[in-house]
């Protein structure tokens, strides 16, 4: 049967296109004035200390804790109830996205081994949900329900996939005793959960708020705290229950994620300088390995995963969907954005000229992607004829 859509869902994808609108405009912005006479000023705003950190970092490790720990609300509805609950369903876009990371990342790795930006080796691994989602809207009916969906399950995975790799690779003085206490707050969120079956979020929200702070302290990257409180927020397997807080926070945060904080970090991140030497700057070994990571590593690994999980019998494609559209999604994988910004922030920090080179890459390549996934779908896409 072709896969429905919850009316979650619905208003998740309803939003990435409007939220994609915001994003472009802004990054369009951020570079105008980056290159104006206002440059200087406009740079330098976001460099500001206030209360120890600069507001770029106030963006970078507290505003985007609430957009991680979307994610994980996303990620933690996914898994109860959504396309990721059946793990027959769940192995297509899982293989599908473990492709998608692992293709890309060994890209960039083989232009960049042994060097000093090998530590870039994340920046092309994830996928921007809301640009991706928003050129699927912008398609209409030629973009099938089970692609959304596959899509959509696909960039959680990968963006699972990019957490797992910011905890792991880049921490900064790792401190145990910082660490142990942001564990100890995420076990009692925990048993308010499990034992105490508190449903109030108050609780939640101020421990997660602790959390952060340990974490920022213990050196791992603070966002993952947003991760962790996710999955401790009571959750209701019912379908689109409105009275989970789980329901609740991620119904609420939406607007404000769509709306306030991804814009703010477009704006905070995209100030890229465009100078004379910009051709430059995009054939080195590490630029090379962003754009082609994301261009073709992320199609590549996409397609041929999916290829081989059905091939091999582990899974199969829904009634709806047929391989132009896995190739189409592949396409629109290579969208990184948001979390190759992010990464490439903490993979070159304090090398200004690098992270504005990465991020020149980064805005190409996720252009290159977007228009390529359009057009393909554009020409190629609509519903698959049944077998």
């Amino acid at each position: 049967m072709i896969t429905s859509l919850s009316n979650t869902f619905k208003a998740f994808a309803a939003s990435g296109k409007a939220g994609g609108i915001v994003l472009i405009l802004c990054t369009i912005l951020s570079l105008a004035l980056a290159n104006s006479p206002l440059g200087a000023a406009w740079l330098g705003f976001w460099r500001l200390q206030i209360a120890g950190l600069s507001v770029e970092l106030w963006i970078n490790d507290a505003l985007m804790a609430v957009f991680f720990l979307l994610i994980g609300l996303e990620l933690e509805r996914e898994l109860y109830n959504g396309e990721l609950s059946d793990f027959r369903n769940a192995l297509l876009p899982m293989l599908a996205a473990a492709g998608g990371i692992m293709v890309p990342a060994l890209t960039h790795f083989g232009f960049n081994n042994g060097t000093p930006t090998q530590a870039g080796v994340g920046i092309p691994m994830a996928t921007d949900i809301a640009f991706a989602l928003g050129v699927l809207a912008l398609l209409g009916s030629r973009a099938p329900a089970s692609l959304k969906i596959f899509l959509t399950a696909l960039a959680v995975m990968d963006d699972l996939g990019a957490i797992v790799v910011i905890a792991l690779f880049y921490t900064d003085g790792l401190s145990i005793a910082w660490l142990l206490g942001a564990l100890a707050v995420f076990g009692a969120l925990l048993a308010m959960n499990r034992v105490l079956r508190v449903m109030a979020l108050a609780p939640y929200l101020l421990g997660g708020a602790l959390m952060w702070f340990l974490m920022l302290k213990s050196g791992v990257h603070a966002t993952i705290a947003g991760v962790l409180l996710a999955f401790a927020i009571p959750y209701s397997s019912t379908q689109d229950d409105a009275a989970s807080p789980s329901h609740r926070l991620e119904h609420a945060l939406h607007k404000p994620v769509t709306f306030l904080v991804l814009p703010l970090f477009a704006l905070a991140n995209t100030g890229i300088l465009v100078g004379a030497g910009w051709p430059a700057q995009l054939l080195t070994t590490n630029s090379l390995g962003i754009l082609l990571g994301l261009v073709a590593g992320k199609p590549v690994g996409i397609f041929l995963f999916s290829f081989a999980a059905v091939a091999l019998g582990l899974c199969r494609l829904p009634q709806d969907l047929g391989w132009r559209h896995v190739l189409g999604a592949g396409l629109l994988g290579g969208i990184g954005f948001t979390m190759s910004i992010f990464i490439t922030n903490l993979a070159f920090a304090g090398q200004a000229e690098l992270v504005n080179g990465s991020k020149m890459a980064i805005l190409l390549a996720s252009l290159v992607a977007g228009l390529a996934g359009f057009g393909w779908l554009k020409l190629m896409g609509g519903p698959a004829r049944p077998a």
